[in-house]
């Protein structure tokens, strides 16, 4: 079997890594796979073992010429099929480049963004079946005229690996500058509106009061950073607050925290929540999206209604408070990571697509 990939994404971002984990699992049961991704991306400087990277321009949205050159691709390499994963233009240029070339094709959706009916009706043509990473999307899908049969949930996975190892605390706190006896917070998500990095900064004035200990971790980079920097000093924040940029390094450092937060609007799942319960961190987010299947209520972590500050607020305070608590919620979420979520189920899963795909 041949499969065309293509990743539109330009960093290594939870859901480019998920497509890197696909190929190097695929290419173990004897796939053969190629992987098409922007020039001077992340992504197109990766060497995924049994898979040949081709660098080539993807302009977005408004790249219509995608169209073409993905057509060309699809016709010289020859596919068995042609699996879609991002949107940045690789959804819908790619769905009509595979189209024209008379390739079979599978869309992954990520994002539980709402659609039309008729949008749905329409762009979802394209593809012969559609994966999405958690069962809110899937239901998202199917509220909007998407049958059944033609839409899988396939979750996403963590390499558990480099967040088993213990964190030298010490170091830790070297490493970003706190104190010894600070209690850490983390956010790991892009700097944009729907992770509502806005919400815990305005629960953060009371919580200080309670527990002036507290400091946050803000993991990540994104158009939003210089409006919530100066938020932060505008609030008086900024002792407490700190942001540490995009850290490659994240699972040398991640099982550091005390807890995880993360009050998104919106998510696919969230694969920062899987990595933090991996490093046995407990976690306060959304019951938004994919996230509750991400995270076990009151077994692996807090959800919280979306945009409800002073719930939020409230589950902060609770696990900042509850050093057992904490404990407990941590080692039950790495418990789940090893049982559920691992990379081999993922494989296997996306390859039972193709298979079902190509009647084989």
């Amino acid at each position: 079997m041949k499969i065309l990939h293509v990743e539109a994404g330009k960093h290594l971002y939870g859901g480019a890594r998920q497509v890197l984990y696909i190929v190097e699992g695929l290419a173990a049961h004897g796939v053969t796979n190629l992987l098409a991704c922007p020039a001077g991306s992340e992504m197109a400087r990766q060497q995924p073992a049994g898979t040949r990277v081709v660098a080539m321009k993807m302009g977005g949205d408004g790249d219509l010429g995608m169209v073409s050159r993905l057509a060309s691709l699809i016709r010289a390499e020859r596919p068995d099929l042609v699996h879609l994963h991002s949107r940045r233009g690789a959804d819908t240029w790619g769905g009509l480049a595979a189209k024209l070339a008379g390739v079979p094709c599978v869309l992954s959706r990520r994002v539980d963004n709402p659609e039309s009916r008729l949008a749905v009706a329409i762009k979802y043509r394209l593809y012969d079946h559609v994966i999405t990473i958690s069962e809110g999307i899937r239901q998202v899908l199917l509220s909007e005229g998407l049958a059944a049969d033609r839409v899988s949930c396939v979750r996403s996975a963590v390499d558990a690996t480099p967040y088993l190892a213990p964190v030298d605390r010490a170091a830790f706190c070297a490493e970003f500058g706190l104190p010894a006896d600070a209690l850490v917070a983390g956010v790991v998500a892009q700097l944009i509106p729907r992770k509502g990095h806005r919400y815990l900064l305005a629960a953060l004035p009371a919580l200080l009061a309670c527990h002036p200990r507290l400091k946050v971790l803000i993991f990540g980079q994104g158009p939003l950073e210089a409006e919530l920097r100066a938020e932060v000093e505008a609030a008086g924040l900024a002792g407490a607050v700190h942001f540490t940029g995009f850290r490659h390094d994240l699972p040398r450092w991640l099982g550091g925290l005390d807890l995880l937060v993360h009050p998104a609007d919106m998510e696919g799942l969230g694969v920062s929540l899987l990595q933090a319960s991996a490093a046995a961190v407990p976690i306060v987010t959304s019951r938004a999206g994919g996230l509750p299947e991400a995270v076990q209520d009151g077994v692996t972590g807090i959800l919280c209604p979306p945009g409800d500050v002073a719930a939020l607020g409230a589950a902060i305070d609770r696990l900042a408070g509850d050093p057992a608590l904490r404990a407990r919620y941590g080692a039950a979420g790495r418990a789940r990571i090893l049982a559920e979520f691992s990379i081999d189920a993922m494989v296997d899963g996306n390859l039972r697509i193709y298979r079902q795909v190509l009647g084989r």
